[in-house]
């Protein structure tokens, strides 16, 4: 077990040292400064904005111009990529001659991808044409972060504003995130996966015979260039089933290790660009910190819990090799190269984050290591959250930390010199209760329904429950980690009929919630930007309330356990906790 929390320090310890310098090379990035890369992208970029039409220096967008451009782009990319996926049977690079899957199996997966949720309804390696893959899901993996932090940096812009309007240009930002954040981090990710073993080509199908005599069919792909974007822009859409716990994905402990960086690095490193962009470190430090607190908690909580099971499993006489053996502790649906810890991090920070790629099962999470992912996503992407989708989300907060934090010294709320007004709190309640009412919305349709009892494998018990509050907690929170056999693609066990079949209610409403709350607090909040960038800046006094010390980080955790647990700590009592309490470990 100490092995595990010295692999866990480590994580950490490299983590916090990358965050200052990508921090401030994301800052210059987002400010248009020249960097080191500028040599080699710049006539790119200006190439871009002629195709474009754009003229970045003198084309500031409102809040409104921005939101229209950010709209309009994303549903050209929403019909690109459906005919991509619709058209499979005609498309090059398909050697395995795949045809396209049920019309409402491609909604889902569309509105998945577009939304940087990439949830999955179907095995990629036995459904997708390379061309879908590269062209299709591997572009949208791109664009769906750039989108993320683009959104963010118009937050920061709005705070930071001086009595203007212009949140920046958002072809501007798409372009420059794409070519000097997310493209050449990626091409070196890439390059040191394929060192490490995952596999990149064209190539057909490998068929191999085993020792037993029997064959085995390896699948093939351009895996390392769709896993490294994967995993660096919170996406998590594996290349094959079974995600990166494949060894075709995820080789080894280095690989591992690595990959999780990637996932986490630019969400804790976002925080440091903006302590640099609002003119005060300090400012970023103390939402790191909360973010930290929130995270280290859950990994401490699911490492523990898989290390000892649970009172009531042990009392079962469950305690014997998948407990005590030469693991020490639960490997139930855990790779040998990885570990418990390796795996329990990988789960924490997988939730923390809009990631949701696996590299074990969470259904064979003890009971209490199983609340975690759950408690994670009812936070509701703040805890670093996705790429800067989980800033902007504990920005929010902020703002409702600040506006009751002056109700209860009597002072009108102001953040960083600007007065929080009703206008401002109106529109961050709408942002911060749209996702959670998204969540309970479709969960309980899913639940009451028959159409919607179709896609639990488990039933109607505790582990069914969960099965089904987990998928709607995770699409809401465009996260893309599922629960157990949740699915909207289905094996009918009619004799005889080995054909598959969508389940169309789960495809549906699935896609719906993933767009609808990925885009509508999207709006929210460059509408609360909008609203900030017209404030003049107060100068601080006396009785103005500091955001960047102790005191206020603990107000910060504290509303956001607060409106969490009120939000969804029942539901999780009737999930996870529930099975933790019995002495069922696996459904």
């Amino acid at each position: 077990m100490f092995e595990g929390y010295v692999q866990i320090a480590i994580f950490v310890i490299v983590l916090v040292a990358l965050i200052k310098p990508l921090g401030i090379y994301l800052a210059r990035v987002f400010n248009d400064e020249r960097v080191f890369l500028s040599p080699v992208f710049g006539p790119i970029e200006r190439g871009a904005y002629r195709v474009l039409r754009v003229r970045p220096d003198d084309e500031g967008q409102d809040w409104k111009r921005y939101a229209r451009s950010l709209i309009v782009f994303s549903l050209l990319f929403w019909i690109l990529l459906y005919l991509i996926l619709r058209t499979q049977g005609i498309q090059p690079f398909n050697p395995e001659g795949f045809h396209s899957g049920p019309w409402d199996l491609s909604f889902n997966t569309t509105s998945s991808f577009l939304t940087n949720t990439n949830w999955q309804y179907y095995g990629g390696e036995a459904t997708l044409t390379y061309f879908a893959q590269m062209a299709g899901l591997a572009v949208q993996n791109f664009v769906s972060a750039a989108v993320g932090i683009a959104v963010l940096v118009a937050l920061i812009r709005g705070i930071v504003s001086r009595s203007g309007r212009s949140l920046g240009n958002f072809w501007q930002d798409l372009v420059r995130i794409n070519l000097y954040v997310l493209l050449p981090i990626s091409v070196v990710g890439a390059l040191f996966l394929v060192s490490q073993g995952v596999i990149q080509n064209l190539s057909h199908a490998t068929v191999i015979h085993t020792l037993s005599g029997g064959t085995q069919i390896l699948a093939q792909g351009p895996v390392a260039s769709q896993e490294v974007i994967k995993e660096l822009g919170t996406n998590g859409g594996g290349f094959f089933n079974v995600n990166s716990s494949y060894p075709f994905e995820n080789p080894s402990g280095l690989t591992n290790f690595v990959e999780m960086l990637l996932i986490l690095v630019i969400p804790a490193a976002l925080t440091y660009t903006y302590g640099r962009m609002v003119g005060s470190q300090r400012q970023g430090w103390a939402i790191f910190a909360a973010m930290f607190a929130l995270f280290i908690a859950g990994v401490i909580v699911v490492y523990m819990a898989e290390q000892h099971g649970t009172p009531a499993e042990h009392a079962a006489g469950l305690n014997t090799h998948a407990f005590h053996g030469s693991t020490g502790g639960n490997m139930e649906g855990k790779d040998q190269r990885y570990g418990i810890a390796g795996t329990s991090l990988w789960a924490a920070i997988t939730t923390v984050t809009s990631c949701g790629a696996v590299n074990g099962a969470f259904e064979s999470l003890t009971g209490i290591g199983g609340t975690v992912p759950f408690a994670n996503l009812g936070f509701s992407e703040v805890i670093f959250g996705g790429v800067g989708t989980g800033l902007y989300s504990m920005l929010l907060y902020v703002i409702l930390a600040v506006f009751i934090g002056g109700l209860m010294v009597g002072r009108t709320p102001e953040y960083l010199g600007k007065k929080i007004q009703a206008r401002e709190i109106k529109l961050v309640s709408l942002a911060v209760l749209f996702t959670p009412l998204a969540v309970l919305l479709s969960a309980g349709a899913a639940s009451a329904t028959e159409l919607g009892k179709r896609s639990i494998y488990a039933g109607i018990n505790p582990s069914g429950f969960s099965e089904n509050l987990y998928a709607y907690l995770s699409q809401a929170n465009n996260n893309g980690s599922a629960w157990a056999g949740y699915t909207g693609f289905v094996q009918p066990h009619a004799p005889g009929n080995v054909g598959a079949y969508g389940i169309t209610f789960a495809n549906l409403l699935g896609g719906v919630v993933m767009l609808a709350a990925r885009f509508a607090p999207i709006l929210f909040v460059l509408a609360v930007a909008g609203a900030l960038a017209g404030k003049k800046v107060s100068p601080a006094g006396l009785g103005t309330m500091r955001t960047d010390n102790p005191t206020f980080v603990f107000l910060l955790i504290g509303i956001v356990i607060l409106v969490g647990a009120l939000t969804f700590f029942p539901a999780i009592l009737l999930g996870p906790v529930s099975n933790g309490l019995t002495a069922r470990l696996f459904p």
